[in-house]
Order: structure tokens, then sequence, then C-alpha cells
């Protein structure tokens, strides 16, 4: 029989950490984080990391396994994630998995093949040098004319995964697109996916008011360490919480235009975050306000009571 996942995913700062605790309580299960950032180690503030003290002795998984020096794919994650699930259920444990890193997400639960192409380094270094030389635009917009549906899913400045598409497209003539729709889309597990939506101006108010409170607990000393370790061009200083300070520390940017920044590419992140899980992933919504957090996790709560008896 197919093992079990719950999938807690939303946008950032809607509550998805609190909800994936309550059901791990409820329903004797652990946690594996689903956010892509919060496996480098020390980089707390900016991803919003859970703490040991607000774990409540729930196990977590996938936190603080890699040095911010170090790459990890959506491979290593699909590969990590499957291992947790394995181990969590044979404790007859209920696997959750709870964060908003779609594509992170999605090549776990339904096992997409990204490792079959291997990479291949002259076309990534050529790529690279191209880059450097005339600029992101130039590589994005190739990759727009080349490949508009996987362009529309990538941010111009996430170039690691805009070069990953090129390189796929010039070494097999097939486009990262075409490559992912021959995936089976069936699931290993039998997985139920609770999102957490909520009012799209109050949320942007909230991502805002976190960003204020990263800040005020220290989210600039802690960027500006790792800055200051020589990581400003490794992947883990690439996400969002840390990039935005990279050129306030090179004396290129104010502070106050790197936090709007910050709050302006975090309320962008979140409207992504919506469109992927919407669009891509079988998930039962929940409008969520402030005021009725509690009454709308006890609904939740008596769903999966009502769903895990039919499995």
């Amino acid at each position: 029989m197919k093992k079990t996942v719950i999938a807690v995913v939303g946008p950032t700062a809607v509550g998805k950490t609190r909800l994936s605790l309550e059901i791990a309580k409820t329903f004797n299960g652990e946690v594996i984080s689903g956010d892509s950032m919060q496996v480098f180690k020390g980089m707390d503030i900016g991803t919003a990391k859970i703490t040991s003290h607000e774990m409540k002795g729930i196990p977590h998984y996938m936190i603080d396994i890699k040095n911010p020096d170090e790459p990890f794919s959506v491979a290593d994650f699909q590969n990590h994630v499957q291992h947790h699930i394995d181990a969590i259920s044979s404790r007859s444990k209920l696997p959750i998995i709870a964060g908003g890193s779609g594509l992170y997400i999605q090549g776990a639960l339904y096992n997409y093949n990204f490792s079959e192409q291997p990479r291949d380094a002259e076309v990534t270094d050529r790529l690279e040098r191209q880059l450097n030389r005339d600029g992101a635009g130039s590589l994005y917009n190739r990759l727009k004319i080349t490949d508009p549906q996987q362009a529309a899913k990538i941010h111009p400045n996430n170039h690691r995964r805009v070069i990953r598409a090129l390189e796929i497209f010039e070494t097999t003539g097939k486009t990262m697109t075409e490559y992912q729709n021959e995936q089976v889309a069936e699931s290993l597990y039998n997985p139920i996916l609770i999102g957490l939506e909520m009012d799209r101006e109050l949320l942007y108010k909230r991502i805002n008011l976190r960003v204020d409170e990263m800040i005020n607990a220290g989210l600039i000393e802690e960027a500006e360490y790792f800055y200051r370790q020589g990581l400003a061009d490794y992947q883990s200083m690439k996400g969002i919480g840390y990039k935005e300070f990279i050129p306030y520390f090179k004396n290129e940017q104010t502070l106050d235009k790197s936090v709007e920044l910050l709050k302006r590419n975090s309320r962008r992140y979140a409207k992504r975050q919506y469109t992927w899980f919407k669009n891509k992933m079988h998930v039962n919504w929940y409008e969520m306000t402030p005021e009725t957090i509690e009454e709308t996790f006890r609904k939740i709560l008596r769903d999966l009571a009502g769903m895990l008896e039919e499995i």
C-alpha cells in the first residue's frame, strides 16, 4: 500500500508552521520542512526557521543539514524527503511536509526524475560567462523564446534555474517544459495537500510586518555574517532575505532600499507560490483570517480525520 503523506502548503507568512504542529500533535506525526532554504545551517532568521522551543517536542527534518557553501538541488531535496517519509512511516507515524517551495514538494511527492540529464560543465560555463558579460536579461530573454512556459515559472534573477533550463535545451534539443511533461503524474504516495490562503492585501500586510520583525530580530547582522564569509555568490545567499542586503553591504544601496526590496520580493514570491500550487497540484484550500485561525484549524483537523479514515 502507498504511504500517506500530508503536505501543508501555501504562501509565506500564512501559518503553515503552526498548522503542521497541530496536525502532528493530533495525528501522531513528524514534520519535514518543505522549504528549500531551511536546509542551510545558521540561516535562521531570514528563512523563518522554527526554533527547538517552537517544535514542542515534535521531530522535524530537513533543517540545518547543509553548510551555506554547499549546493542543494531539487533532486537532493527529493532524495532526502523520500528517505524521511519512509523512515517516519516505518515508525507508524504520519509524515507531514510543511513549506512553500512548490517545485521541491511536487518533485518529492511525484518522484520527478531530476537527475537523469547530467550537467554539461562546458555549456554551463559558457552560459555563466554570457551571464557575467551580457547580464541576466540576455539569458532570460533567450529562455522566453526557447521555453516560454518555463520562463514564466522562473524569476529573471534566479540565474541558476535559467542557466539549467537553457543548458538542458542546448544539450538535448528538448525544453525543460517538455522534459517535465514527460514525467509520470501519479504519486508514489497517498498525498493529502492542505493549502492555506488569505486575502491578498491582508497577507501582504502580514509579510511586511514579518520583515520588520526579522529586522528587529537581527536579520541584517545574520546576512552580513554570511556575506563577510565570502558567500555572496553561493546558492544560500541567493534566497529572499539575504540577496537584498548584498548591495547594501557593498555600499551600493541604502539600508531602507534593501528592506523595501525585501518586502517587495517577499510579496511577489507569495503571489508566485499561490500561482504554482493553484495550477500544479490538487490542493484542499482553506481561507484564513487572523480572527478565524482557531476555527479554521479545527475544521481542517476534522476534515483530515475524515480523509485519513477513507484511505
